[in-house]
């Protein structure tokens, strides 16, 4: 028997052992995806559950469509066809697959984030991680400057916390400039800073905002 048949008798033997267990592969994998830190690709869930990706990719979709239940639109559908909505659903976001709380359901997350728990960052880190976001990359003088306090403390903060890194510097001053992290992305449930909300229509009269401050020293 080559070495290549041996291999696949293994990984038969191990999706055996996942069928086996309470609600076969797809269970097992759920069970991964709970415990996920950070977005797995469809390749690296398969190799950690020994499945091929195909498998896990058609398993990705079932529980896709399980968590959303008849969210879809189904005017047909009665009231005992499906199951009702999870309030979190399964999400490709950068680059991988991860579990978030259902975007419906931010009101209330936040609420107990804030209220029912100790809140994560202070409200000055908070403002200071969305200058950054909307303004990346920029510098720290350049955050003082528009929050018009010192922020030297919380960028520290902000890039212990993987939230914020070094993009370079500026060419002209030397100044660090600072930019989000994919992790920041991830925290936030978007792929792309290109999907941060607008800012402009909550605030109007501000169409001159970018010249005022391109026009300082910062």
């Amino acid at each position: 028997m080559t070495e290549e048949s041996v291999g696949q008798l293994e990984d038969l033997n191990d999706q055996h052992e996942l069928d086996d267990l309470p609600g076969g592969r797809k269970a097992a994998l759920e069970a991964v995806l709970m415990v996920l830190d950070q977005p797995a690709t469809t390749a690296e869930l398969a190799a950690g559950l020994q499945l091929t990706v195909p498998v896990v990719e058609a398993l990705l979709a079932e529980l896709q469509a399980e968590y959303n239940g008849y969210t879809v639109k189904a005017p047909d559908a009665g009231s005992d066809s499906g199951t009702a909505p999870r309030g979190f659903e399964l999400r490709n976001i950068a680059g991988g697959w991860r579990l978030y709380s259902r975007a419906e359901f931010s009101d209330v997350v936040g609420r107990f984030v804030l209220e029912g728990q100790t809140a994560r960052l202070t409200q000055a880190a908070l403002e200071t991680l969305a200058v950054i976001a909307y303004r990346q990359p920029v510098s720290r003088a350049r955050v003082s400057a528009i929050r018009g306090v010192n922020v030297d403390s919380v960028v520290r903060t902000l890039t212990q916390r993987g939230l914020i890194e070094d993009s370079g510097t500026d060419p002209e001053s030397g100044a660090v400039l600072y930019r989000t992290t994919s992790y920041f992305l991830e925290r936030m449930g978007i792929g792309s800073v290109a999907e941060l909300p607008q800012l402009s229509p909550h605030l109007p009269g501000l169409e001159g905002i970018d010249e005022f401050y391109d026009a300082g020293t910062m």
